[in-house]
């Protein structure tokens, strides 16, 4: 697990990545981008740069050859605005944890809507057998009876 340092790094360079590519990277098929993690190694030499992307399939394909054309002018401005010996080296990633939420949330609608259909059945039913299914044998003593 990476140290506080390490975090720090990762924060600084959340921050450099996202006002780079807001303000300086000019390139047009960059869509509206929004970093959402940076993941340094434990020595500092590799970030991990983890983005969405809205729009459709064509929009993530053009922004992710956008980052990886200016990935050299993002990783020069991180290094000099860090003030590191090593700049590490930047790899983007895209972000698969708002696809994920969204297919888990269609996952809880049908359980919802299945949860529903069973109550709904359940309505007015009786149990099978008798109201109490536990055997009591009559010899023995209730507590608190003495």
């Amino acid at each position: 697990m990476a140290g506080p340092r390490q975090a720090k790094l990762s924060d600084r360079i959340k921050e450099i990545v996202a006002t780079m590519l807001e303000r300086r990277v000019k390139d047009p098929r960059l869509g509206f981008v929004t970093i959402t993690d940076v993941r340094l190694t434990g020595d500092g030499q590799h970030a991990s740069i983890f983005y969405t992307v809205m729009g459709d399939e064509r929009a993530r394909a053009d922004t992710a050859a956008a980052l990886i054309s200016a990935t050299g002018l993002i990783r020069k401005e991180v290094g000099s605005q860090l003030g590191v010996r090593h700049t590490p080296s930047l790899e983007f990633f895209l972000d698969s944890v708002p696809e994920t939420a969204r297919e888990i949330e269609e996952l809880l609608a049908k359980a919802r809507e299945s949860d529903a259909r069973v109550a709904e059945r359940a309505q007015g039913a009786a149990y099978a057998g008798e109201p109490d299914p536990y055997k009591v044998r009559e010899d023995d003593e209730e507590p608190g009876d003495d």
